[in-house]
């Protein structure tokens, strides 16, 4: 009984419960946020009218709040968005886990990912960018590890960098439509890893799309203080006291 309740646990903590308090912050919140939303939409709390972005409903009408739920609407409860959840917890899991002890990097990757989208969006009529997000980290971190070997469904081995087609193409034979929105994502995607993990090699280190000093104060804190003499030999230091 103790291990159904997940009380032979570290601290207690159900399975789930586990599950989510071990991703990293901006995963936990993204993926927190997804499911509260599709479920508010399920209970008829809320309608996906109201949280599909729109330039004028934003900037006209002030509904600043879709520049958000635009980002964690998947659908209504379903195995779809199941299969969706699983990859966004998965691969921004990986990417953030990937960064670093600080969020900031991965942070920086989100909001020039979502500004990206969003600015793109009413060309190409995409109401909702969840999954373009979603594709464009998957995308981010296939080309990241291009020797890891991946099985789809139990039917199709092949490496990482192939993942984001064939994730194109399943929704392609299950939707019967172009994903433009996973199209997206993967562009988007290839323009981060193009300046962030090519570039620099080229260009002597170079990073234009790192994140400012600014940013990384948000997370990391000011950084300590330099010691009030930093180049006083350590052995001369005592004398100097006695005199």
């Amino acid at each position: 009984m103790a291990a159904i309740w997940g009380n032979g646990r570290p601290g207690g903590q159900f399975p789930l419960e586990q599950w989510f308090f071990e991703m990293p912050p901006c995963t936990r919140w993204w993926t927190a946020a997804t499911v509260a939303t599709s479920i508010l939409v399920q209970c008829d709390v809320i309608t996906p009218f109201q949280l599909f972005y729109s330039f004028r409903s934003v900037y006209v009408k002030s509904q600043y709040w879709r520049l958000l739920t635009t980002f964690i609407y998947f659908g209504p409860l379903s195995l779809d968005l199941l299969f969706h959840v699983f990859f966004l917890q998965r691969y921004s899991r990986l990417l953030e886990e990937s960064s670093g002890h600080s969020s900031a990097d991965f942070s920086w990757l989100l909001l020039y990912a979502t500004s990206f989208l969003l600015l793109i969006s009413p060309f190409l009529s995409l109401p909702f960018l969840g999954s373009a997000l979603s594709s464009s980290l998957v995308y981010i971190w296939s080309r990241r590890n291009p020797e890891t070997r991946l099985n789809f469904l139990g039917l199709l081995a092949f490496t990482a960098p192939y993942l984001p087609w064939v994730l194109i193409a399943f929704s392609l034979v299950v939707h019967g439509i172009i994903p433009k929105d996973e199209i997206c994502g993967v562009v988007v995607g290839h323009i981060w890893y193009f300046f962030t993990d090519v570039y620099p090699s080229l260009h002597n280190g170079h990073r234009p799309l790192a994140p400012p000093a600014w940013w990384r104060r948000l997370f990391e804190g000011s950084p300590q203080s330099e010691p009030r003499f930093p180049n006083i030999n350590n052995d001369a230091a005592p004398a100097a006291e006695v005199r």
